[in-house]
C-alpha cells in the first residue's frame, strides 16, 4: 500500500509483521512439502490384494478395538477391523474436507475485500487444491475396500454438498437437518462479505480439526515408524501424507483465527453472537463419542445398522440373534473400548478449552466447552440401551 494513498481500512495486515510473516512462512513450507502428488500416485497404485492381510493403522486404531467383539475376533477378523477403521475414519474426513473446500472460498471472499490480505486467500486456495486430492484418494480406496469385502457401501457415500449432514453418523432428524441447513446458508452469506466472520470460520475450523490432528498423528506413525517403508501398505502411506498436509492447514487455521482479528475492526455485538453460535455448533457436533471408532464424534445408535451388517456378513458369520446380542455386549455394558473413547473425548474437551482460552469475545460456556464436556459414560450407556430396544424391534 502506498503510504500517501488513504485506504478505507484503518489497519493493514502488513502492519502486523508477526502474523503476516507466519502466514508467508507456513504457505512456503506447505508448497515445498505439498503431498498432493504423492496422494494421487498412491491412489493409482492401490491394489487391495497387495495389502489385504496387513494392518494399516496401529492396532489400537481398529474398528471395535477393546470391545467384546474384538476380544473374541480371530487374527484375520482383526485385520479386517483394522482396515475398516481406516475406511470409516477417512469417510468422515472426506465429509469435513468437502465443507472445507467450500468454506475456504467463502472466507477468502470475505477477507479479500481488505487491503493486503492476498496471502491469506492464496494460502486457502492452496489448501483447497490439496483437499481435493485428499478426498479423491480416500474415496478411491474406501469404496474399493467396501466393494471387495461387502459388495456395498457401509461407511462411504456418493459425493455430496456441504449442506448435507457433515457428521456421517449423527443424532439428527428432518427438523434438525432443516435448521442446520438454514444456519450454514446464513453463515456463508454473512461471512462472504464480512472479514471478521470470515476469519472466525478459521477459528472454528481449527477447533473442529484439533482432535483430528491428535488422532491423525498416531495414524501417521504406523508408516513413519514402519520397519520397511518402501513396502508398507499404501493406506498407511496415505495417512502419513495426509497428516503432513493437514499440519500446515492447522497452522493456517490458528494464525487466521487467532491473529488476523488484530488487523480488523473490533467485532460488533452481532458478530460476536454469530461466532459464539458457531463455536456452540461445534460443541454440539462433538458432544458424542464412539466406542466403535474412537477419535470420531459419531452418534453410536446411528451406527447400529451398519455394524449389524458387518456382524451378519460372511466375515463374521453371526446369526440375527447373535449379531443383536453382540451389539448389546459392545454398547450397553461398560468395557475397555467405551472407557478409552471417553478418555479421548475428555482429552479433546481440554485441548479445545486451551485452544480458545485467549479468545476474549467467547461466552463462558464456549470457553469452558460446557456442552461438549457434559457427556458421560452413564449417559452414553442410557442412550444406547434405549436405541437398541428400538433397533431390536425394527430389525
Amino acid at each position: 500500500m502506498h503510504p500517501h494513498l488513504r485506504q478505507k481500512q484503518r489497519h493493514s495486515l502488513l502492519e502486523d509483521s508477526s502474523a503476516y510473516n507466519k502466514l508467508v512462512f507456513n504457505k512456503k513450507r506447505n508448497e515445498a512439502q505439498d503431498h498432493s502428488a504423492l496422494m494421487d500416485e498412491a491412489a493409482g497404485l492401490f491394489r487391495y490384494e497387495d495389502c489385504k492381510d496387513e494392518y494399516w493403522n496401529p492396532e489400537a486404531f481398529s474398528l471395535l478395538y477393546g470391545t467384546p467383539l474384538w476380544n473374541q475376533a480371530s487374527a484375520s477378523q482383526r485385520v479386517i477391523l483394522n482396515q475398516l477403521y481406516w475406511v470409516a475414519y477417512y469417510a468422515q474426513i472426506i465429509s469435513a474436507e468437502i465443507a472445507t473446500i467450500y468454506l475456504n472460498q467463502v472466507s477468502a471472499a470475505g477477507l479479500y475485500t481488505h487491503e493486503d490480505f492476498r496471502i491469506v486467500c492464496d494460502a486457502l486456495d492452496l489448501e483447497s487444491r490439496q483437499e481435493r486430492a485428499h478426498i479423491n484418494t480416500f474415496k478411491t480406496i474406501g469404496e474399493e475396500v467396501e466393494w471387495r469385502l461387502f459388495g456395498e457401501r457401509l461407511f462411504t457415500y456418493p459425493m455430496r454438498s456441504l449442506y448435507e449432514q457433515t457428521m456421517v453418523f449423527a443424532d439428527t432428524n428432518t427438523a434438525k437437518a432443516f435448521w442446520r441447513n438454514l444456519q450454514i446458508r446464513a453463515f456463508t452469506l454473512l461471512s462472504s462479505s464480512n472479514a471478521f466472520l470470515a476469519s472466525q470460520y478459521l477459528l472454528v475450523r481449527g477447533l473442529r480439526t484439533l482432535n483430528g490432528k491428535l488422532i491423525q498423528h498416531q495414524l501417521s506413525n504406523y508408516y513413519s515408524q514402519h520397519a520397511d517403508r518402501d513396502n508398507a501398505p499404501v493406506p498407511s502411506k496415505i495417512s502419513y501424507y495426509h497428516f503432513m498436509d493437514e499440519s500446515f492447514h492447522f497452522n493456517t487455521s490458528k494464525i487466521i483465527g487467532h491473529e488476523i482479528p488484530r488487523s480488523l475492526e473490533p467485532p460488533t455485538a452481532f458478530e460476536t453472537w454469530i461466532v459464539n453460535r458457531a463455536v456452540l455448533g461445534c460443541q454440539k457436533d462433538h458432544y458424542h463419542f464412539s466406542a466403535a471408532i474412537k477419535g470420531i464424534f459419531w452418534y453410536e445408535p446411528a451406527l447400529f445398522p451398519v455394524l449389524y451388517k458387518i456382524f451378519r456378513s460372511s466375515h463374521f458369520g453371526m446369526t440375527d440373534s447373535e449379531a443383536k446380542d453382540m451389539l448389546y455386549q459392545c454398547f450397553s455394558i461398560e468395557n475397555e473400548a467405551i472407557h478409552q473413547s471417553f478418555s479421548l473425548h475428555c482429552m479433546a474437551v481440554e485441548s479445545y478449552k486451551a485452544y480458545v482460552d485467549s479468545i476474549a469475545y467467547l461466552a463462558a460456556g464456549n470457553r469452558e466447552m460446557a456442552v461438549m464436556g457434559g457427556n458421560a459414560i452413564s449417559k452414553y450407556l442410557e442412550r444406547n440401551v434405549k436405541a437398541l430396544r428400538k433397533f431390536k424391534g425394527a430389525a
